[in-house]
């Protein structure tokens, strides 16, 4: 699998996705660790495996293991944060929004690559998973950090094409579905 195989499954419909795959996998804007992390917390994110597939098999021809390991945590980190802090976002009672999470998150303390490199990954699997409490957060955290609006808009870009592209082949698996069993 690779990224060109990922844009060879999308239909002539998702022609802009296709374009838009092409010219992020390929922005050099962020620099390859932050770009292929941020594309691969993404694809993570979306539970698709063939996206998954795809993206970490490119990744790895450009990312340290350690760097492999800080996207993974970094989605598997957001994965739970995001439904805790969205919830206490969410629900009308300000209760919970006082109260300590109770969550180990200890390697957002330590993830093996530069601090703002797994927030900016971080970034984009909240932006995937939609907290806007977590987005709000590490937008805020990168900012500071000295990350620009556009290296932060490109990694959320990024995000919404690797979203995109899952999105469009869980679509065309669910097509395929009752033909083939019709057949």
């Amino acid at each position: 699998m690779s990224i060109e195989s990922l844009k060879s499954a999308l239909p002539d419909y998702a022609k802009d996705i296709k374009l838009n795959l092409s010219s992020i996998s390929t922005d050099p804007s962020l620099g390859d660790q932050r770009l292929w992390g941020t594309l691969l917390a993404s694809a993570i994110a979306t539970r698709q495996t063939v996206v998954i597939d795809a993206v970490e098999a490119e990744a790895r021809q450009r990312l340290s293991p350690e760097a492999i390991a800080a996207a993974k945590a970094a989605a598997a980190v957001m994965a739970m944060n995001n439904v805790y802090y969205r919830f206490a976002h969410l629900v009308s009672a300000k209760d919970y929004a006082g109260m300590p999470a109770r969550l180990r998150m200890n390697v957002m303390a330590n993830p093996g690559v530069p601090k703002v490199d797994f927030e900016l990954w971080s970034l984009a699997v909240s932006a995937v998973n939609g907290c806007g409490h977590c987005m709000d957060a590490h937008e805020s955290l990168l900012r500071k950090e000295g990350l620009s609006p556009q290296e932060i808009q490109t990694a959320v870009r990024a995000a919404a094409v690797v979203q995109a592209v899952a999105t469009v082949l869980d679509a065309e698996r669910g097509a395929a579905a009752p033909r083939a069993a019709a057949a």
